[in-house]
C-alpha cells in the first residue's frame, strides 16, 4: 500500500497506508495481545476509550471500495470486514468465511460463510452481498484504483472494469446458495486469498447504498457495514469517533469508543502523547532518546516492511537513460543518510523487497554492480556524463527537474530530500527543485503518471505490505498492465534497457503462478536484481517504526495497516496503569 501508497499502504497514517501515516510493524510483546504490566486491571467502562491520532487533515473516503490512502484504509477497516484477512504475525486469518478451499484445477476458490452473519443494523448479510461488493467495486462506475489492481485476478475482472461486459455475477462470481462464495479466477495464483484481504473487496450493504446513492457513507450508522464497529460521529478536518458493532459476528469488543483525531503532521503526534491527548503515536527521530526514557515500555521500535524510496518517469527525457538513473543513486550516501538525519533509526537499503518478506534477498547488489550502500560518487559522475553524452544533453541544458514530495511528512524525510538535492548539486552538478504538496494530491499525480509522459518527473514515496508475499512488491508493481507501475517500467519500449525489463517482467509473472516455492523465489530474486539495477526505484531506507503506547493499553496487535484486525479487537482494554489518556472525545 503506499501508505502508499500502502498505494499506505498508499495511505499515509505515518507515511498509512497508507492516509496509508507511518505503517506499522508488528509490535512485539510487550504491546501484542498481552499485558504491559504483567498483571492488570480492567478500568470502568467509562475509561475505555482508545485514540488513536491520523496525521493528515482528513480521510479522503470511507468506501472501501476506493479507499487509498492510509488514513482511509484504517478508518473503512473499523466499519467494513471481507471473507479474510491479515493479522499482525502476517497469516491469513477467516472473517466473514468460515472456511475456504480451492479446486483441482487451481481456479475456483469456493468460501463457506459463517452462519447468521448480519450488517451492523441486524439485517442479514448473505453470499449476494459479498457478490455485490466486489462486483461493485470493479464497476467503472465507482472508479476505484485499486480494485483493478488487487481484484483483476477474477474471471472477466479486467472487462468488467473496462465496460466490455455488463457484470461479474456468474461470470466469475457466483452464489450456489445465501451461504457460498464461488470465486472463478483468470489464472493459478499463489497469492490469490492475500488480495481478496486487502479492502477492496470488503462487504458493503447495498440497501443503504441504494437508499442514499453518492451520499451513503454519509450515513454508515444505518448498517452499511460488518466490521468490529460503527462509526458514530465524523468531524471533517477534526476527526472520527466510533463505537462498537452489537452485530459483529466476532469476539465482543472491551472498549466503548474508539477515537481518532486528525493531526497535521506527524511531527504534532508526540507532542500530544506527551501531552496526554492520544492512547498512541509515531515518534520522530528528533524525540527518539526523549521516547526511550519513558517508564513501563511505551517505547517500541521493530523494522516495518515498508520501503521510503524516490523515483523516476521513464517517460520523462532523461531519466529514459539508465546511465542517468544509475547516477543519482549512486551518487547518495545512504549510511550517511541514515546515520546524520535519521540517527540510525531507519535501514538504509538498495531493496525493493524489505526483510521480513519472502524472497528477499541479502546478496542483491546496487545499480551497476555496487554493493556498497555508501554509494560511488566517481562512478556517478562517470554514468551520469555518458547518459547525458547519448541523450544529446550537458550538465548546462539539463531539463528542470521536479521533486514532487508529502509536506505532511516528517521533518526528518524533508531534510533527506534536501540532503539529496546538495548531493546532486555537488557531484553531477545539477539543481533539483523541491515541491511539496498535500498527500491525496501526491497519490492522485502518482496515480496519473502511469502511461503519461507529461506526469511528475521524479518524487518520493513509501509502499508499505498490503501482504505478506514478494507478488505484492514486484509484479503488483511493476508488471506493464498495473496502474500502480507509475513509473512506467517496461512502457517506454524506446530505452535501450527495454529488453532487459520485459525479462524481468516475464520473470515476475512466472513466479506468481508457479507453485515450486524455490523456484519462485528465485524468479522473483532475479527480476528484483534487475529492477534495481534499473533503478526502477531508488530506495532509500527500510523503515523503523519507533511507537509509544500508553501503559493502559492492553492488548494492542497492530498489522501493518495500524490496528488490530478482526476479532482481535476483543483482546484491546483500558487498564488502571498509569499514566493514561486524558482526551477521550473531539
Amino acid at each position: 500500500m503506499r501508505l502508499q501508497q500502502a498505494r499506505w499502504l498508499r495511505q499515509d497514517c505515518l507515511r498509512t497506508i497508507g492516509l496509508i501515516v507511518c505503517l506499522l510493524a508488528i509490535l512485539m510483546t510487550a504491546c501484542g495481545g498481552t499485558s504491559q504490566s504483567g498483571s492488570a486491571q480492567k478500568a470502568t467502562d467509562d475509561k475505555q476509550v482508545f485514540v488513536y491520532p491520523i496525521s493528515g487533515k482528513d480521510i479522503s473516503t470511507f468506501d472501501p471500495a476506493t479507499a487509498e490512502d492510509n488514513a482511509s484504509v484504517v478508518a473503512s477497516g473499523m466499519v467494513f470486514t471481507g471473507l479474510v484477512q491479515v493479522d499482525e504475525n502476517q497469516k491469513l486469518i477467516k472473517q466473514l468465511a468460515e472456511s475456504y478451499s480451492v479446486a483441482n484445477d487451481g481456479l475456483t476458490w469456493t468460501f463457506k460463510l459463517r452462519p447468521n452473519l448480519k450488517f451492523s443494523d441486524g439485517s442479514p448479510l448473505t453470499a449476494q452481498d459479498v457478490l455485490y461488493s466486489i462486483n461493485r467495486a470493479l464497476d467503472p462506475k465507482t472508479k476505484s484504483t485499486t480494485a483493478p489492481i488487487y481484484l483483476n485476478l477474477i474471471k472477466g475482472g479486467a472487462d468488467f472494469n473496462s465496460g466490455k461486459i455488463p457484470t461479474l455475477i456468474n461470470v466469475g462470481l457466483f452464489a450456489p446458495d445465501p451461504s457460498t462464495v464461488k470465486i472463478v479466477t483468470e489464472k493459478r495464483a499463489v497469492y490469490f486469498l492475500y488480495t481478496l484481504a486487502y479492502i477492496s473487496s470488503f462487504v458493503v450493504n447495498k440497501k443503504v447504498i441504494d437508499k442514499y446513492g453518492d451520499q451513503w457513507t454519509d450515513h454508515l450508522s444505518e448498517g452499511a457495514g460488518a466490521g468490529p464497529f460503527i462509526n458514530s460521529k465524523y468531524i471533517k478536518g477534526r476527526g472520527l469517533e466510533f463505537t462498537p458493532n452489537p452485530n459483529y459476528y466476532g469476539s465482543k469488543v472491551q472498549l466503548k469508543k474508539v477515537v481518532m483525531p486528525f493531526y497535521q503532521s506527524n511531527d504534532t503526534v508526540y507532542r500530544a502523547y506527551q501531552a496526554g491527548q492520544v492512547s498512541w503515536g509515531n515518534v520522530s527521530s528528533a524525540n527518539v532518546e526523549s521516547a526511550r526514557q519513558l517508564p513501563d515500555k511505551q517505547y517500541h521500535a521493530v523494522p516495518a516492511q515498508s520501503i521510503y524510496y524516490l523515483t523516476m518517469n521513464y517517460y520523462s527525457k532523461p531519466f529514459n537513460n539508465i546511465k542517468v538513473r544509475q547516477a543519482l543513486a549512486l551518487a547518495l550516501n545512504k549510511e550517511q543518510i541514515a546515520h546524520s538525519i535519521y540517527k540510525d533509526n531507519v535501514i538504509p537499503t538498495n531493496h525493493i523487497v524489505p526483510s521480513g518478506i519472502p524472497s528477499y534477498n541479502p546478496d542483491l547488489a546496487g545499480p551497476a554492480g555496487v554493493t556498497s550502500l555508501k554509494g560511488d560518487r566517481t562512478k556517478a559522475k562517470q554514468l551520469f556524463n555518458e547518459g547525458l553524452q547519448e541523450e544529446g544533453l550537458s550538465v548546462k541544458n539539463f531539463p528542470t527537474i521536479s521533486l514532487y514530495y508529502n509536506a505532511a511528512w516528517p521533518v526528518d524525510d524533508r531534510n533527506m530530500l534536501t540532503a539529496a538535492q546538495q548531493t546532486w548539486q555537488e557531484v553531477l552538478g545539477i539543481s533539483i527543485k523541491l515541491e511539496g504538496m498535500d498527500y491525496p494530491s501526491l497519490l492522485k499525480r502518482n496515480d496519473e503518471t502511469h502511461g503519461n509522459p507529461n506526469g511528475m518527473q521524479m518524487w518520493f514515496i513509501r509502499w508499505g505490505s498490503d501482504y505478506p508475499d514478494p507478488q505484492n512488491w514486484l509484479t503488483l508493481l511493476f508488471d506493464k498492465n498495473s496502474s500502480y507501475n507509475s513509473e512506467n517500467f517496461g512502457l517506454n519500449t524506446q530505452v535501450k534497457s527495454a529488453s532487459r525489463q520485459q525479462q524481468a517482467i516475464d520473470l515476475m509473472q512466472q513466479a506468481d503462478g508457479n507453485i515450486d516455492n524455490a523456484e519462485r523465489i528465485k524468479q522473483y530474486q532475479q527480476a528484483e536484481q534487475i529492477l534495481v539495477d534499473e533503478v526502477a526505484w531508488l530506495p532509500i531506507y527500510q523503515a523503523y517504526n519507533p511507537t509509544v503506547v500508553k501503559p493502559c493499553v492492553e492488548g494492542l496487535s497492530p498489522t501493518a495497516q495500524g490496528l488490530p484486525v478482526g476479532d482481535h479487537w476483543a483482546n484491546l482494554y483500558i487498564s488502571t496503569q498509569t499514566p493514561c489518556t486524558l482526551n477521550s472525545s473531539l
